[in-house]
């Protein structure tokens, strides 16, 4: 019945150095499939270069042109066995055993780092639990005055194995291999009853919450954070809505400036909006845009008439094509402090590697951060991860001034967009 498991996912490795990768996608269809393949991609540092995407509500079949970001080794064999978690059966009794058997919500484990103080500290712990396929879900980190810092991480196992002494074993051996002599003490347990992932953020203030969140941009915020990868031109993003070449699909057709997690953005929004992709198509990047076809239908199974929504699509498609992530500073007392804002899914998943991304851009700066957390925030519209960061002063930067305060902002969206 259907097509063997193994044959579900399939990866064919580029035959020359820098050649993309074809990951193919064959198995029943399922509501917001493709938006979990594009974040499972994303959250192995892959960048989709092209891609085609079509189902008939049934059946799904997906292929997608990926490349490395960096070169950071890519544990093929660990994406096929995610993705395949992803994907609905193509047996019906090997769909139910997958239910009763996989968890249905990952056990949290806490990770405490007890470490000497230096410059790339945070970043460097980060990369080793994202090379483990460890999820951060909160975190907690602390300098204290004789220059030592406790790293609290609150991590889940994309692998479903860290339960096991083997696994918790190479988490602490390779930690200790990267950080060296600057790790005092390394500890991994199963994290307590008490200890609630998505925790709300404490004391946002209003003026930081309207900054942070508002839907329309300042015109400082244009000019800053609406500037294409080689800034010479304001980005911008366009969607056409066209009724007239399908008597059953709402065909959007969008045209916009290249980023990593483009195709996510566009997935997620979709999948939150109860859209039903049936047929799309995106092309590779040409002079940093990106255009893409997309054949999509309502809930019920009917084309997009209603002006209204029509509009309201297009304009949070454009927003979250614009500024998939919010990244601002501003005062905490006498102290710096940056926030990073991060969409969540209506599922509760928030995008992947954004603290990664985040503590690669201030160590490239040579910044240090006194303090770090993440919590949840929601405002009428959705829910946020924030990333909190609070800057040391005696950093290289002298973060008083607006010039070096703008430059960090520009370089961590960097980071964040890819570019």
């Amino acid at each position: 019945m259907g097509v063997p498991n193994d044959d579900v996912v399939l990866i064919q490795k580029g035959k020359r150095p820098g050649e993309p990768h074809v990951i193919t996608v064959n198995c029943p269809d399922k509501t917001g499939l493709g938006c979990d393949i594009c974040r499972i991609i994303l959250d192995f540092g892959l960048y989709i270069t092209k891609g085609d995407i079509s189902t008939d509500g049934i059946w799904c079949y997906i292929v997608l042109w990926v490349v490395p970001h960096s070169s950071s080794i890519i544990r093929w064999t660990n994406l096929k066995n995610r993705l395949m978690l992803e994907c609905p059966s193509c047996s019906v009794s090997f769909y139910f055993n997958q239910l009763s058997t996989r968890p249905t919500c990952s056990p949290v484990y806490l990770l405490k780092l007890f470490c000497l103080d230096r410059k790339g500290l945070l970043h460097d712990v980060t990369q080793v639990l994202c090379e483990l396929e460890l999820s951060i879900q909160r975190v907690k980190v602390t300098t204290t005055p004789d220059g030592r810092v406790l790293d609290l991480f609150f991590i889940t196992d994309n692998r479903e194995l860290l339960h096991t002494k083997k696994r918790q074993d190479e988490t602490c051996e390779q930690l200790h291999a990267v950080l060296g002599e600057s790790c005092i003490n390394c500890e991994l347990q199963l994290a307590g009853p008490e200890c609630d992932c998505h925790q709300g953020v404490s004391s946002l203030s209003p003026v930081v919450a309207e900054e942070l969140f508002r839907f329309e941009l300042s015109d400082k915020e244009t000019r800053l954070q609406a500037l294409s990868p080689d800034m010479t031109k304001l980005k911008k993003a366009n969607v056409v809505v066209d009724n007239s070449l399908s008597p059953a699909h709402t065909l959007l057709q969008i045209h916009c400036v290249d980023h990593k997690g483009l195709l996510y953005d566009i997935m997620r929004t979709l999948k939150d909006c109860n859209m039903k992709i049936s047929y799309g198509r995106f092309s590779p990047n040409s002079q940093g845009y990106r255009d893409l076809d997309l054949f999509i239908q309502q809930k019920d199974g009917k084309k997009i008439v209603d002006p209204e929504k029509q509009s309201a699509i297009c304009s949070r498609l454009k927003m979250e094509m614009l500024h998939p992530l919010r990244v601002i500073i501003a005062n905490r007392g006498p102290d710096t402090e940056l926030l990073v804002a991060n969409p969540v899914e209506l599922c509760g998943k928030g995008r992947p590697r954004v603290f990664y991304d985040v503590t690669l851009a201030l160590k490239v700066l040579g910044i240090c951060v006194f303090s770090a957390a993440i919590g949840r925030y929601s405002t009428s519209e959705r829910e946020w991860e924030i990333y909190r960061f609070l800057l040391d002063e005696n950093c290289k930067f002298q973060l008083s001034i607006m010039v070096a305060r703008e430059q960090i902002v520009d370089r961590v969206r960097r980071a964040l967009m890819g570019w």
